[in-house]
């Protein structure tokens, strides 16, 4: 999900309270005091305990969770916790030009909920860094935005004790042993590539193990859930990035992509799907979530969905309300003539108003269990959107929180193995797999040297 790089002077700064690591028992009273009553767990499959018809008292449940956090820390210290999207370097490249004497990310940063001192707080074991491209730059640059915050991130990792650089599973696993967060690199939006498959291969030499297809506006080659679907899912170009993806060893990011192009990359992938941030649509009715039919091929096919904690995804009357997101941002575009400044300044306040309820920790726990109701206990991940959200669920507010998920579900009775899984285990099966069929295919095929103007010739784009 996109925020503004510049906070709208209307929009208070976040509390000194909010900003600070507070007590277990604390985290966990702001956790339970919201949540909805009546709204039992969602039920799970391969867990030891049967949800409750009613929510117990909050004071009660308050106690319950934080008694967990001690087990759930140690868990954290067993296993990476790996979090799939965090949009960190969009916010330092927008907010400083990605200089870090003005604004380091190794230090406290005000009005964000990411920097690394809380991502050490949280038990980060590993992050994908989104580079993420705003759609006002297709066919306008979006190569370089991209290599803008690819830059940024590799600068980020190489100068920070607290990361270390990662491009494999394995390399996640060696870096949390060390005591280190594993940086990894995310590219959003498939228009950075600029229709080129060799910019697709470079990005792939600077390290980025996946791309999303799409933001929020369909490109030449691929719908988005949040636009007209105008090829009806991948055109025969899409369909080759994506096997070129697969034989690069990137994995193929169907967050924000149409229901078309989920099914179509489904038939056309020979590697694991995933969703790098996104929730459950039955929960929350938005096109940005995945439907329980795409989750049933998310578990039959070995993948994951990495679930999205930005309140429009998560709580329904947030999702009614944030339908049209990214309409909205199109319609800023025009009126502004294209000032991406002024673009992003207003779209973040309508994201962020006053009236999108904020939803629960327990809510965003809802939607994991859902997806292991549907998938299975081993296709559910961590893909938070963090890094610039101004909003969030209540016991959710930065990074430093994300022990409160861990002791949520274990909470909620999932065994140890399982939680293990959803913390980044699930997520390294799926890269490892990844590499495994990248190794077997450039065993077989070399670059394709297929292009846009070949391929999708005799079809209209827009």
């Amino acid at each position: 999900m996109r925020r503004t790089t510049i906070r709208p002077r209307h929009l208070a700064a976040p509390s000194v309270a909010r900003r600070l690591v507070v007590s277990a028992t604390a985290l966990a009273l702001a956790t339970v005091t919201q949540l909805p009553a009546q709204q039992p767990a969602a039920p799970t499959r391969g867990t030891t305990a049967s949800p409750s018809t009613a929510r117990p008292a909050a004071s009660t449940v308050a106690r319950d969770l934080a008694s967990y956090l001690p087990r759930a820390r140690r868990l954290m210290k067993e296993a990476p916790f790996i979090d799939s999207h965090n949009d960190l370097p969009e916010m330092l490249q927008g907010r400083s030009g990605g200089d870090f004497s003005k604004e380091d990310p190794d230090g406290h940063i005000a009005r964000l909920d990411t920097d690394l001192p809380r991502m050490v707080a949280g038990g980060v074991g590993g992050e994908f860094f989104a580079a993420f491209v705003p759609a006002i730059y297709d066919g306008k640059g979006a190569a370089k935005q991209a290599l803008l915050q690819i830059d940024l991130i590799h600068r980020m990792t190489d100068r920070s004790p607290r990361l270390r650089w990662a491009t494999t599973a394995d390399d996640i696993v060696r870096a949390h042993k060390a005591g280190r967060i594993a940086s990894l690199i995310g590219v959003e939006g498939g228009h950075a590539i600029e229709n080129n498959l060799a910019v697709l291969r470079q990005f792939h030499a600077l390290g980025v193990r996946y791309m999303t297809l799409t933001h929020g506006t369909t490109i030449p080659w691929a719908d988005a859930s949040t636009d007209r679907a105008v090829h009806g899912g991948l055109t025969p170009f899409g369909k080759e990035v994506v096997r070129e993806m697969n034989r690069l060893g990137m994995m193929v990011d169907i967050s924000h992509v149409s229901d078309g192009v989920m099914s179509d990359v489904a038939r056309t992938s020979e590697a694991p799907l995933f969703f790098s941030h996104s929730s459950a649509r039955a929960l929350a009715d938005h096109p940005r979530n995945v439907p329980d039919s795409i989750l049933a091929i998310v578990g039959r096919k070995g993948g994951v969905v990495m679930a999205n904690a930005y309140p429009g995804f998560v709580d329904p009357v947030a999702a009614e309300k944030m339908r049209n997101v990214f309409e909205v941002e199109r319609q800023l575009r025009v009126k502004f003539n294209g000032d991406a400044a002024k673009v992003d300044s207003a779209f973040g306040a309508y994201i962020n108003g006053p009236d999108i309820p904020h939803g629960t920790l327990a809510q965003y726990v809802d939607h994991i269990e859902h997806i292991i109701k549907v998938a299975g206990p081993g296709h559910v991940g961590i893909g938070a959107d963090l890094g610039s959200l101004e909003i969030h669920p209540a016991g959710l507010e930065d990074v430093s929180k994300f022990p409160m998920v861990v002791a949520e579900l274990l909470r909620r009775g999932h065994s140890e193995a399982e939680v293990k899984g959803i913390m980044g285990g699930n997520l390294l099966r799926v890269m490892r797999e990844t590499e495994k069929v990248a190794a077997r295919l450039q065993k077989v095929r070399g670059p394709s040297m297929a292009t846009i103007a070949e391929l999708d010739s005799a079809r209209v784009t827009p």
